[in-house]
C-alpha cells in the first residue's frame, strides 16, 4: 500500500459530518460492486448484481463513528449520465482496477482521473486495486512504482492501495482511507511541493501557541503544554511523557526547546511528526478543538454575527471593539511614531489564515504614507470599512488577534436608514457615500484626497469599484468614519440591476468637471437616474453635486444649468472643489452633516412631488370626510335621543 497516511491509530474527531458518501467507480469487471459487498458483509459474495443499491454501512465501523454511504456506479456508457451525477455528489471518489489487468490499471491515468478533471470532481480519490489474490505471482513491479507517479501527478490522489474480496485482504482499509480523506484531510496541512506544513496550518498552529502560552514568555512550560494536552485529548501527560517530547525535539530542531520549555518551532515539529506518520486525525483533533473547519478558519457557528433585519441597515464596530482596536495599534507601535509599518501589520496577522488587507477592496482603502506606514485613522477606517462589508471576516479577525471579550458584543447591527430619515437623526458612526460621475470627472481625485494623497496628473480609468476610508473630524470633538464608494461608469446599468443597490447608502455625490459641458451632462443623467431609482425602490438617499477641477474655467452654460437643476430637486447648489490646488471646500465634512441630517438634501422629482400633493389630497380629503362622517353620526345621535325623550314626555 502506499498511501499519503500510513496508520489507523489516533484519536477520534468529529468534523460535523452526518454521513460520508463514497462513489466507487472504474472500468467494468474490475471489481466495484464485489468490493462494495465484501465490505457490506464481511464475506466473499458468490454472485452480484451489475450494479448495487446503496449500501449504508453502520457508524460504528470506525474511530470517528460517521456511518457511510457506498454508492455502485454503472461502468456503460448508456448509463454515463447517471455515472456522472453521483461522482458529483460523492464526498469521496474508490476507483478501481484489477490487479490481474494491467490495461485497467492504464486506464486509471489515461481515461479516469482525466475524467474526473473534465467533470470538476473536487472529491479525494482513493486509487485501489482489486482482485490482488489473482495477480501473477511472477509480476515483480511493486505498487509503489506503479502509483508514485500518480499521487504526483494528480494529487487529488490521496492514498493508493491494493486489496482482495475473496480473502478479504485489506477491504476495511479501503474504506477507513476513503473516510479519513474526508474527515481528516491531508491538502489543507501539507504541501506536497515544499514537503512542509501549508502556510495556513502554521499561523493556525501559531494562534493555538500563543493562546496556550498563558504567560506569554515564547514558550510553553510544563503545565501549560499538559494544559494544552488535556484540552485537546482529554488526558494529561506524565512527566515522563512531557521529557521524551522535549528530548525528541531538542534532538531534531535545537532551538524547539529552551530553559522554559517547547517554543514555537518545538510545537510545530512535533505536529509536522503526526502529519509524517500519517496521524492526520491527531492534527485535526488539535485544530478542531481550537474551532477550526477544513478550509483553516473558525468555524461560522463560533462566530455570532448579528443578523440584519433589513437590506437598509448595516454592521458596525461596538465601542469595546474599537478601544480594544486602540489598543492594539499602541501595543504595536513600539517607536510611539503613531504609524504601524507594514511589516508590523503583517506580524498583527500572522496568527489569521492571511492578512485580509493585502487584496481588494481593502489594499489602499486606507490612509497610509509613502513608506507604506497606517496611521491610527486609517487602521480604525480599514476595520471599519471591513466590518462594512463583511462582518463575519472582520469578526473572525478580531479573535484571530486576540480579542477576547464577548464576541456576540463585538458588533452591531445600525438603525434602519429609513427610520433614521423619519426620526430625522442617526447613531451612526460609520457613513457610506456612493461616488458616482462620468470618466475624467475628477472621481479617484476625491477618493485620492481623502486619502491624503497628493494630486497626480497621471489618469488611469476606473474599471471595478473602489473604496477609500478615513476619520473626519466634526468641530474637533465628533469623529466619524467615512467611506467613500466609487461606482464605474460603465458599471452603473449593472449596479441599478439591483434593486437594493441604494439600501446601503448615506449620501451620493455625483462629481462632474466644471469645464466641460459634457461632465455635466453625464453626472445630470446619473443624477436622474439614481433619483429615480430611490423613489421606485424606497431608498431615497441624500444627493450632493460636485463640481470638480474648479481651477479650471468653468463652463457658464453648466454653471447656470447645474444651479436650475439643484433647485428644481431642492438639494444644495454644488460645491466646488479643486484637488490639484489643494482646495477641497471642506467637502467630506459636508458629506458627513448630510449623512447625519438623513431627511435633509433628498432629491425630490417634478413627478415624486405631484404624487406626494395627490397623496396629502387624498390624506386631507380622507380626514375631511372621517370628520364629516362623524358629524353626520353625531347628528343622527342626538335626533334620535331627542324623539326618546319625546316618546317618554308624552
Amino acid at each position: 500500500m502506499v498511501s499519503r497516511f500510513a496508520t489507523m491509530v489516533g484519536p477520534s474527531s468529529a468534523s460535523g459530518r452526518r454521513e460520508v458518501r463514497i462513489a466507487v467507480v472504474g472500468d467494468g469487471a474490475t471489481g466495484k460492486s464485489t468490493l462494495i459487498a465484501a465490505m457490506a458483509s464481511e464475506s466473499f459474495p458468490k454472485s452480484v448484481p451489475p450494479v448495487l443499491p446503496p449500501t449504508r454501512l453502520p457508524r460504528n465501523l470506525f474511530p470517528d463513528s460517521v456511518p457511510l454511504t457506498l454508492i455502485d456506479t454503472p461502468s456503460s456508457l448508456a448509463k454515463q449520465g447517471t455515472r456522472n451525477e453521483e461522482l458529483k455528489l460523492a464526498d469521496t471518489v474508490v476507483l478501481t482496477y484489477a490487479c490481474d489487468e494491467p490495461v485497467s490499471f492504464e486506464r486509471v491515468t489515461t481515461y479516469w482521473l482525466p475524467e474526473l478533471h473534465k467533470l470538476e470532481v473536487k472529491a479525494p480519490v482513493i486509487v485501489v486495486g482489486c482482485k490482488l489474490d489473482l495477480r501473477d505471482e511472477n509480476q515483480l513491479v511493486s505498487l509503489e512504482s506503479l502509483t508514485t507517479h500518480i499521487m504526483k501527478q494528480f494529487t487529488e490522489v490521496v492514498t493508493c492501495v491494493e486489496c482482495s474480496a475473496a480473502t478479504l485482504y485489506q477491504v476495511p482499509q479501503v474504506f477507513y482511507f476513503a473516510q479519513k480523506a474526508v474527515l481528516h484531510p491531508v491538502d489543507p496541512l501539507f504541501d506536497y511541493e515544499r514537503h512542509a506544513l501549508t502556510d495556513r496550518c502554521v499561523r493556525a498552529l501559531r494562534r493555538i501557541f500563543v493562546l496556550c502560552d498563558h504567560d506569554m514568555d515564547g514558550a510553553l512550560n510544563d503545565e501549560e503544554l499538559n494544559e494544552f494536552q488535556v484540552r485537546c485529548f482529554n488526558a494529561p501527560l506524565q512527566p515522563f511523557e512531557v521529557a521524551n517530547i522535549k528530548t525528541i525535539v531538542e534532538q531534531k530542531v535545537p532551538e524547539g526547546v529552551n530553559s522554559i520549555g517547547l517554543t514555537f518551532p518545538g510545537f510545530i515539529y512535533v505536529h509536522n511528526l503526526f502529519l509524517k506518520k500519517g496521524r492526520t486525525e491527531t492534527l485535526w483533533a488539535v485544530l478542531r478543538k481550537f474551532e477550526y473547519d477544513n478550509d483553516l478558519k473558525l468555524r461560522d457557528d463560533f462566530l455570532p454575527v448579528p443578523s440584519k433585519q433589513a437590506s437598509d441597515q448595516s454592521v458596525e464596530l461596538t465601542s469595546e471593539a474599537v478601544e480594544f482596536l486602540n489598543g492594539i495599534f499602541r501595543l504595536l507601535d513600539t517607536d510611539k511614531d503613531r504609524y504601524l509599518r507594514p511589516a508590523e501589520v503583517d506580524k498583527l496577522f500572522d496568527i489569521a489564515p492571511e492578512s485580509p488587507w493585502n487584496d481588494a477592496p481593502y489594499k489602499d482603502a486606507a490612509e497610509k504614507t509613502d513608506m507604506g506606514y497606517i496611521s491610527l485613522n486609517g487602521f480604525l477606517s480599514q476595520w471599519a470599512l471591513m466590518t462594512l462589508l463583511d462582518p463575519k471576516r472582520s469578526l473572525a479577525n478580531l479573535i484571530y488577534i486576540g480579542y477576547n471579550g464577548n464576541p456576540a458584543e463585538a458588533l452591531c447591527v445600525t438603525r434602519r436608514r429609513s427610520v433614521d430619515r423619519k426620526k430625522q437623526t442617526t447613531e451612526r458612526n460609520v457613513f457610506q457615500c456612493y461616488v458616482f460621475g462620468s470618466k475624467h470627472a475628477g472621481k479617484s481625485a476625491l477618493m485620492y484626497s481623502l486619502l491624503g494623497r497628493p494630486f497626480s496628473n497621471n489618469y488611469t480609468p476606473t474599471t471595478v469599484e473602489q473604496y477609500a476610508a478615513n476619520v473626519i473630524e466634526l468641530k474637533g470633538v465628533t469623529r466619524k468614519i467615512l467611506i467613500l464608494r466609487e461606482i464605474p461608469e460603465d458599471g452603473l446599468l449593472q449596479f441599478l440591476s439591483n434593486q437594493d443597490c441604494l439600501a446601503a447608502c448615506d449620501v451620493a455625490v455625483f462629481v462632474y468637471d466644471s469645464s466641460d459641458e459634457y461632465s455635466w451632462k453625464k453626472s445630470r443623467d446619473l443624477l436622474e437616474k439614481v433619483v429615480r431609482q430611490g423613489e421606485l425602490t424606497g431608498y431615497r438617499t441624500p444627493c450632493l453635486l460636485i463640481a470638480a477641477k474648479d481651477d479650471l474655467a468653468p463652463v457658464p452654460r453648466t454653471v447656470l444649468d447645474s444651479v436650475k437643476v439643484t433647485q428644481a430637486l431642492g438639494i444644495k447648489a454644488p460645491i466646488h472643489v479643486s484637488m490639484k490646488l489643494g482646495d477641497s471646500s471642506n467637502v467630506y465634512n459636508k458629506i458627513v452633516n448630510a449623512a447625519e441630517h438623513p431627511h435633509l438634501s433628498i432629491p425630490e422629482t417634478e413627478t415624486a412631488r405631484r404624487k406626494k400633493q395627490h397623496n396629502q389630497l387624498l390624506h386631507h380629503s380622507l380626514i375631511f370626510a372621517l370628520v364629516g362622517a362623524a358629524m353626520a353620526v353625531a347628528g343622527l345621535t342626538a335626533c334620535r335621543v331627542r324623539a326618546v325623550k319625546k316618546n317618554t314626555a308624552a
